[in-house]
């Protein structure tokens, strides 16, 4: 099986086969010395691929689009899940294999008109109203917004009754700039118009910066009969009130003839080459090639260059030569259908692929995100300590849109980690005292003593089914709720509800039973902690010895 693929399509790029797709806009396809396809792609980004600051900001600006664009009410589930489908895009390109890409997806551009809701109702539809900066780490607005609503739309009045006036000041609404019925005749009007190019060729021989821009005379009268000589023309009659003698003293006052120049004059031929360039690397996003390459100008000067610019044959050339280049290049190629097993399936040795079950995982747990306990499939998800798996289909929805159907304790909005430091595992813990975590810092190979808590010691043993010690340790990776075992310290035990699970897989298995330690108080406890480092880098090895003096 093939699929098509084209020049500015959306698709999926797997670089791992563990993590979620990448999120990429086609710009190019090549076709490299050795025969292979390679695109040149748009980079996108995901939430979890961007810092807890910037998903603040995300979030921000999502409920300021809600309550503008009165979108309807979601559940705590959909509000989830729509957060994996949103999307931020950059300016950040990159070559990729075609080889790795795993299907097509469609990303849209957010609106006000467009509801939320409708994005989870489509399978591969995602949505962006942000641009991210990799470089910078800053989210901006995208310029390119689709305009449309209130804020942009006028609003029409209704319309008058036969034999109703109008009572609106029509000065403040509009101004007129031309009078078609005139006392000038056609003829007359030209003749003025030809004096104002004449007077505009005379002026520019009169001004040094426009002799050395258009050294002939044959240039300066060509600069001399564009718009801008025509536009002031006809203000300087209908100022006048369509009186030639007065125009005329006009166009040329006491000081000298008036001279008007466009933008295309202006501009020098550095700042238009700066120009082009930037129009290359942007295209017509204007505000980011003033803000890059041409800080002096204005916005509204760099608009009209490009619309003027795109009037001369600078522009007819640049255009010939990106066709001749554009079908030079591929539009068009077939990528075979990926069918090759997931290395992160989970089988027997000696099964066939789909069994419920595999060496080393514990029969039994169910999903980590929908929670079924049958599947034809299973993913080993997570870190590999947890044991942790996902069914088929909440598999295929971790790939496409990088999350899990139903938040867990395991998956934030960065994912998964599959990998944390001992300093991060000790600060999780609410056990660990204050002075204690300062001295993980300590110097190379110091020995220290950490004096357990009181808080501690009456927790392993009132606390014992919600602490689950036993259990805890296996899974350094999740936090312990420390609010829960206050509350069981504080309170008798009379009224005590069922424990907290650490993790979901936990509901379905047998408690542990009592501490092993028995009834009998803690004199002391101390942790014994070697600290290796390397004497060029901060790589650190622990040695954790425990000794429990009964």
């Amino acid at each position: 099986m093939f699929f098509p693929l084209f020049v500015s399509d959306y698709v999926y790029f797997e670089n791992s086969s563990s993590n979620p797709y990448l999120i990429r806009r086609i710009e190019e396809l090549n076709k490299t010395a050795n025969g292979n396809v390679e695109a040149k792609v748009v980079c996108l980004f995901r939430r979890r691929d961007i810092s807890g600051n910037l998903n603040t900001l995300a979030d921000s600006n999502a409920r300021e689009f809600e309550e503008e664009s009165k979108q309807p009410t979601l559940s705590e589930q959909q509000k989830h899940q729509l957060k994996h489908r949103e999307l931020f895009l950059s300016r950040q390109f990159e070559s990729l294999p075609a080889t790795h890409i795993r299907g097509k997806c469609n990303v849209t551009l957010l609106n006000e008109t467009d509801v939320l809701a409708g994005y989870l109702e489509k399978e591969d539809c995602f949505f962006y109203s942000l641009v991210f900066d990799p470089v910078q780490k800053t989210l901006l607005a995208d310029q390119g917004e689709i305009r449309v609503g209130s804020k942009y739309q006028a609003e029409i009045p209704d319309k008058l009754a036969e034999g109703e006036s109008d009572t609106r000041v029509q000065e403040k609404l509009e101004t007129k700039v031309w009078d078609p019925n005139n006392q000038l005749k056609d003829p007359q009007i030209d003749q003025f118009l030809v004096v104002a190019r004449a007077v505009g060729t005379f002026a520019r021989a009169l001004d040094c910066s426009s002799s050395i821009r258009q050294p002939s005379l044959h240039m300066s009268a060509a600069a001399a009969s564009r718009d801008i000589t025509l536009f002031h023309a006809m203000d300087t009659l209908q100022k006048n009130n369509y009186d030639l003698a007065k125009a005329m003293s006009t166009l040329v006052p006491q000081g000298g003839p008036v001279l008007c120049r466009d933008e295309m004059e202006e501009w020098s031929a550095s700042e238009a080459m700066l120009f082009e360039e930037a129009l290359e690397k942007y295209g017509k996003d204007f505000n980011d090639i003033r803000q890059d390459f041409l800080p002096w100008k204005s916005l509204a000067s760099v608009v009209q260059f490009y619309y003027m610019w795109k009037t001369t044959d600078r522009y007819i050339q640049q255009k010939r030569l990106k066709a001749a280049e554009a079908d030079s290049k591929l539009k068009q190629v077939y990528i075979p259908t990926y069918t090759k097993p997931n290395p992160n399936q989970i089988m027997v040795p000696g099964s066939k692929p789909g069994m419920n079950g595999a060496a080393g995982f514990q029969k039994g747990l169910s999903c980590e995100s929908c929670h079924t306990a049958q599947s034809p499939q299973w993913y080993a998800w997570g870190p590999p300590n947890m044991q942790c798996r996902l069914c088929a289909s909440c598999w295929i929805y971790w790939k496409k849109y990088g999350g899990l159907k139903t938040p867990t304790q395991l998956e934030g909005e960065s994912g998964p980690r599959g990998h944390m430091t001992r300093q991060e595992v000790q600060g999780m813990s609410p056990f660990t005292r204050n002075e204690g975590r300062a001295k993980l810092l300590a110097k190379n190979r110091q020995t220290f003593i950490l004096q357990t808590t009181k808080l501690t010691r009456i927790a392993r043993r009132v606390c014992e089914d919600i602490l689950q010690p036993r259990r805890a340790a296996r899974r350094p990776y999740a936090s312990i709720n420390a609010n829960a075992v206050k509350a069981e310290c504080t309170y008798t035990h009379a009224t005590r509800g069922p424990p907290t699970p650490i993790n979901r897989n936990q509901a379905n298995q047998p408690r542990v039973g009592q501490s092993l330690l028995g009834k009998r108080g803690f004199e002391s406890v101390s942790v014994l902690l070697t600290h290796t480092h390397t004497h060029t880098h901060t790589h650190t090895h622990t040695l954790l010895t425990a000794r429990c003096v009964v």
